[in-house]
């Protein structure tokens, strides 16, 4: 296919078949007009912006190369994938990104069939791409598999165990390592990309196929030694590395953003590579869109922006971000006690604990992306008498349950686990919906689970935590800005398991864990207006849970609501249990658990995800109108 130099090309390229029709000269055009379309998108909807700018040539030269869907391409994380998504069926569909019935943010299954896996956890390709390889092994299938993940990514223990396994079956699979962390200058890059051409030249592969045959002759034996042979003699030339220690045959560096560098070695990898195979390519985050490359973050995340300057608009806030509220009290408290550490994994930044850093930056320990980890090194430190804060998302906090468990609850050590990002999170959908925190902690014997109700709630969860050295504890709070609530200057211990009541009242009961606290006020107010007297307390606790309160609700009460955004299983669940022990369900009383529904939540604006879960103030009154009946309704009439 040719075209005149001013067509634009991405026009003409529905999906990777038109893609490969083109002209490798055409390619650097295409990327351009690529990396334009990228940003323009990017500004309207708001999303990941830096690591997919950072692989527009790979991302170009993969699909060129490899013939997919047929050969899988599997990208680790997913929120580079933008532009594989823009080259697959999806340009028309780009201005949806992130918004309800719209496109992902990552890779998803159900939305394309060039999405082989879906990702937006990280670290997860390599192992995904190896079952994929061996069961196209099994089927005696011919076509590729190429996992592509970052530099950071690759810090995870998970890729590690996959790269192991790999090399020991001696799988044909693709690794494409692509570091964005540092870059090269042109002289290193060139030779790089020479040295790696030259690496899986025919000349050498030529030498293992000689290898190989041979050793029909020669047995097994002598196979492996061959092998050895071989692989030692190129180690003498281009040095060896982890990954070839690990079985896999290592090119690179390469320059990432050089089509005349990508195109040579990916050929020869599809054409002539055998086994395992890692591809080392450097790319710069952020590359080609200025204020991206000069923002420390690359933009790795932003809100809708100005292509011309790149300012991103600001939300009106009219209260801290709860993220900024525990980072500033975490400081305060760690100023007068210099036993508070604070672990983060590899997201400083989004967890607020880039605050502490500064304050004391011998205090923080940012783990990379090994959650795992994470959670047993705190549990080291919490053996020697240190007070760990080991702040991870309720969503990634998943990844180390087993060490939550077993390292952590089992011997009774006090970490504390702030958990950013509960519940709802709007835009990034339901990879990162934090809904089954409570669940999944309440269930540990001697866990103390916390939920903050607004955002001085959450200063005075931090001052708990920090003087709690009784076991682990945990305190959840969402992502956004808080109610607007005064702020304490400084917050105070709470007495472990006990909760606070906000309003009495004597026929209706709302019992609230964590942010859903305002909305049930709000629905106090509409429920009085039809003369339903409503009492509304704040849990605070759902382990241990405060059973004098409970009790006396539903003794007192005709109807008792329990709000939580949160999965089944959590809060409600613990007081259904103790409701049930104590008889106390079997007096007339009406309880209605309202929780997160028990699917997985599409992304949509967080307002309307409460209005269909029924969690916001009217779903709460329809709730308590639904279990009074018929006087209910004639109230509210």
């Amino acid at each position: 296919m040719s075209a005149h130099p001013s067509t634009p090309l991405l026009d003409q390229v529905a999906i990777p078949a038109d893609l490969r029709k083109l002209e490798e000269s055409q390619l650097p055009q295409l990327a351009s007009e690529l990396r334009a379309e990228l940003i323009d998108v990017v500004s309207e909807t708001g999303g990941h912006l830096g690591a997919g700018l950072g692989v527009v040539e790979l991302t170009v030269a993969l699909h060129y190369v490899f013939d997919t869907p047929n050969d899988r391409l599997i990208w680790d994380v997913g929120h580079q994938a933008y532009p594989h998504k823009i080259l697959t069926g999806r340009r028309a569909r780009m201005r949806t990104l992130r918004q309800e019935h719209g496109l992902s943010g990552f890779t998803r299954r159900a939305e394309s069939e060039y999405d082989p896996f879906g990702a937006a956890h990280s670290s997860t390709s390599i192992s995904a791409g190896l079952g994929m390889a061996v069961a196209r092994d099994m089927k005696g299938g011919k076509n590729n598999v190429i996992a592509v993940i970052g530099d950071g990514a690759m810090s995870a223990g998970m890729a590690f165990e996959a790269l192991n396994n790999a090399g020991a079956l001696d799988a044909r699979l693709i690794v494409i390592l692509n570091d964005n962390d540092m870059s090269i200058a042109p002289p290193t890059g060139a030779m790089s990309a020479y040295l790696a051409r030259l690496a899986v030249g025919k000349t050498y592969l030529g030498l293992r196929d000689f290898g190989k045959k041979l050793t029909s002759y020669l047995g097994k034996r002598a196979d492996r030694a061959i092998t050895r042979a071989v692989e030692h003699a190129r180690g003498y030339v281009t040095g060896g590395t982890l990954f070839e220690e690990m079985g896999f045959y290592h090119i690179g560096p390469i320059d990432g953003h050089n089509l005349e560098h990508l195109l040579p070695v990916l050929k020869n990898v599809r054409d002539h590579g055998e086994g395992p195979i890692l591809i080392h390519v450097v790319t710069q985050k952020g590359k080609g869109y200025p204020p991206a490359e000069e923002a420390a973050d690359k933009y790795h995340g932003v809100n809708k922006f100005d292509v011309i300057t790149g300012a991103q608009a600001k939300a009106p806030a009219n209260a801290p971000s709860y993220t900024r509220v525990f980072g500033d009290s975490l400081i305060q408290e760690a100023r007068d006690d210099e036993k508070i550490v604070a672990i983060t994994a590899a997201m400083p930044s989004g967890t607020g604990l880039d605050l502490f850093g500064e304050a004391f930056p011998s205090r923080l320990f940012d783990v990379g992306i090994a959650e795992q980890h994470a959670v047993t090194f705190a549990a080291g430190l919490a053996t020697e008498g240190l007070k760990p804060f080991c702040a991870i998302y309720s969503t990634f906090l998943q990844r180390a349950y087993d060490q939550v468990v077993h390292d952590v609850a089992l011997q009774g050590l006090p970490v504390r686990f702030p958990i950013d990002r509960a519940g709802y999170v709007g835009a990034d959908g339901p990879t990162h919906c934090g809904a089954f925190d409570t669940t999944y902690l309440a269930t540990l014997p001697g866990m103390v689970v916390m939920a903050a109700a607004d955002e001085a709630e959450l200063r005075h969860m931090v001052r708990t935590a920090a003087v709690y050295d009784e076991g682990p504890i945990s305190f959840r709070y969402p992502r956004g800005n808080g109610v607007g609530v005064e702020m304490p200057e400084r917050g105070r211990e709470l007495a472990i398991g006990k909760g606070r009541v906000l309003k009495e009242g004597t026929k209706v009961a709302l019992l609230s864990f964590g942010t859903r606290l305002a909305d049930c006020i709000a629905a106090a107010e509409e429920l009085e207006a039809a003369g339903l007297s409503t009492t509304v307390a704040d849990a605070r606790f759902a382990k241990p849970l405060d059973e004098d309160l409970v009790r006396r609700l539903a003794r007192s009460h005709e109807v008792l609501v329990t709000v939580e955004e949160g999965s089944v299983g959590g809060f409600a669940s613990h007081v259904l249990h103790y409701l049930a022990h104590k008889g106390l369900l079997e007096t007339g009383l009406k309880v209605r658990p309202l929780v997160l529904p028990d699917a997985f939540t599409e992304q949509a604006r967080p307002e309307k995800m409460y209005a269909d879960a029924g969690l916001d103030s009217a779903g709460i009154v329809g709730a308590v109108f639904a279990a009074l009946g018929r006087e209910a309704r004639a109230a509210r009439a």
